[in-house]
């Protein structure tokens, strides 16, 4: 049996393991920027700058001219308004139409859309209904229909009704009035001339008679009068972003809003 004093001296700790390179590894990964599998740490990525397309067929701001024909009596000022806020790159023409050229005007291209009286014969145009006005009857300040803060059709029995070539609202069914004997005048400013004279009354759609004012003649409502409408018309095979643009603004969109 072998003596103690020829087995091996062993030391307290075990030898150290050896890398593939011969080489103890050391705790931590190895060198400082490598990772613990000895390749070297990526950097983050950088975002990709943002690039906006600029091709022309998608900018929108490109000076051109807008043209809205109102017929008279009609009132755009607050919507023209809006429209100069939104689209300073686009300039609005207002032209002026007479209800009895309005549809004419369509046909000859001289607008893009219009506030008109309805109803519209050419079915061609697109309309969205706005409003009615009352009917007023437009009187002489001394006549006795004055008297009144409104008027039934009744009240006009015996009265001489005068017509004009700018009529809006149509025949008129007021019993016991008397026809006029006289041709119809020309516009509706000559016949509240003539009815402040004092010959005849006029029926006519409220906003005219305040368009046309004159001191020495006066309005009242008819009540069960014939109203008249009011809408905005556009050609249907003219629908472009601007006549978008102005529908949003009379619908009350913001200039955030989708059409």
């Amino acid at each position: 049996m072998a003596s103690s004093g020829n087995r091996p001296r062993r030391s307290g700790r075990p030898p150290a393991r050896k890398s593939g390179a011969g080489s103890p590894k050391k705790a931590g990964g190895g060198r400082s920027g490598k990772s613990p599998s000895g390749s070297r740490a990526k950097a983050p990525a950088k975002k990709a700058p943002v690039v906006f397309d600029q091709r022309p067929d998608l900018i929108e701001d490109e000076p051109r001219v807008f043209r809205l024909g109102i017929v008279p009596g009609a009132t755009v000022g607050r919507w023209v308004d809006t429209w100069k806020q939104r689209m300073p790159h686009v300039a609005i023409e207002i032209v002026e139409l007479s209800a009895q050229a309005q549809e004419q005007a369509f046909a000859d291209e001289r607008i893009d859309a219009a506030l008109v009286r309805l109803p519209l014969t050419d079915a061609g145009l697109q309309v969205i209904p706005l409003y009615e006005e009352l009917p007023v009857v437009v009187a002489s300040a001394e006549s006795h229909l004055m008297a009144a803060e409104e008027l039934d059709i009744a009240d006009l029995a015996g009265e001489v009704v005068l017509t004009t070539h700018e009529d809006v609202l149509g025949p008129l069914d007021l019993p016991g009035t008397r026809p006029s004997t006289v041709q119809p005048l020309n516009t509706t400013q000559d016949a509240i001339a003539t009815v402040a004279a004092g010959v005849g009354i006029v029926v006519v759609p409220m906003s005219l008679a305040r368009l046309h004012h004159r001191k020495d003649a006066g309005y009242r409502v008819l009540r069960g009068g014939p109203r008249a409408p009011v809408g905005f018309a556009w050609p249907a095979a003219r629908t472009t972003a601007d006549v978008e643009t102005f529908i949003g603004i009379i619908r009350g969109r913001t200039a955030n809003s989708s059409r």
